[in-house]
């Protein structure tokens, strides 16, 4: 198996597990819940997803840049959930808009060989994403960290564990 195949399918066993967990949020107020103050909940998680990945397409392919209004201060880094669902977009246009994101950013990889993911980032990448192969691993392990904490709320609501 090839490094660009390997990303490949990481960046698809990230996003199913992820689908799973989400498939228990049905509810308003399941898609809000936060364990504490302040905390991530479903809702955000979706919205930054998306917004992460279109963050990581923008440096890759400016050309293919899908960003929308209000997504960096609703869901960019550091932002900060509201306990108030109908401050979002609809549930079902964020998802339709992180795995869109999803599906560009794989269409990018696909295009890519080995020794191009060797290649360094564009000026203005932050710097623990030196080239492009570290990009898809960050796309990786950024949606696991999350992924943890939506598996922990979907616990708080009761759910038994996932595989």
């Amino acid at each position: 198996m090839n490094q660009r195949e390997r990303l490949k399918g990481r960046l698809e066993n990230a996003r199913k597990f992820s689908l799973r967990l989400l498939s228990d949020f049905t509810s308003p107020s399941d898609w809000i819940h936060q364990l504490h103050e302040g905390g991530n909940h479903a809702l955000w998680f979706v919205g930054h997803m998306g917004n992460t990945d279109n963050f990581m397409i923008s440096m890759l392919a400016p050309d293919q840049d899908n960003s929308l209004e209000n997504f960096g201060d609703q869901f960019g880094m550091g932002s900060q959930p509201s306990s108030d669902f109908s401050s979002y977009p609809a549930v079902e246009d964020l998802l339709e808009y992180m795995q869109q994101r999803r599906e560009v950013l794989l269409t990018l990889l696909a295009g890519l060989e080995d020794e191009q993911l060797d290649e360094s980032t564009p000026e203005g990448t932050p710097a623990f994403m030196p080239d492009v192969a570290s990009v898809f691993e960050t796309a990786i392990w950024h949606e696991a960290l999350h992924s943890g904490q939506l598996s922990m709320i979907r616990r708080a609501l009761g759910h038994p564990p996932t595989v």
